[in-house]
């Protein structure tokens, strides 16, 4: 497989969990990725979570809840592991869709509601730092040549 130049933010639809648009950025020192969630935790054997995006107000506060999730512990840049669930998902950037593992966290104090890491990154993309918003921007443009057809 041929792998495709991502820049180092970008924006990323999340099919099943029915997010579109939503801020990425891509962080080759991460191994894996996660999405900014609160008020996590487990009911009744399933995993209750609320997504936050200030920034895109129609996902902000979105309830989640999912029926399969693991535990993992995820070691922070500063050293300190914390104990984080994970859940299976999708992503989908340059027109195509991606398994991705999320683990959910709280990322109040960060830009992006998303950070992807080398596990996801590892053989389908190489990361050209001095881009921003590649897939992004072929969706866009992607979308006016069909509506001007």
């Amino acid at each position: 497989m041929e792998k495709i130049v991502i820049g180092r933010f970008d924006k990323a639809d999340f099919p099943a969990l029915k997010l579109h648009d939503i801020a990425i950025k891509i962080d080759t020192g991460a191994y894996t990725s996660s999405i900014h969630c609160e008020n996590i935790e487990e009911k009744d054997d399933k995993l209750h979570c609320t997504f936050l995006y200030e920034e895109h107000p129609l996902y902000n506060g979105k309830e989640f809840v999912f029926e399969d999730f693991d535990i993992v512990f995820v070691r922070s840049s500063n050293g300190i592991i914390q104990k984080r669930y994970q859940v299976q998902s999708n992503i989908k950037l340059f027109g195509k869709v991606f398994k991705i593992s999320l683990s959910l966290s709280s990322r109040q104090e960060m830009r992006y509601p998303v950070l992807i890491g080398r596990k996801f990154l590892t053989k389908k993309f190489i990361v050209d730092t001095e881009l921003i918003d590649v897939s992004h921007n072929l969706k866009e443009n992607e979308t006016k040549n069909s509506i001007q057809k």
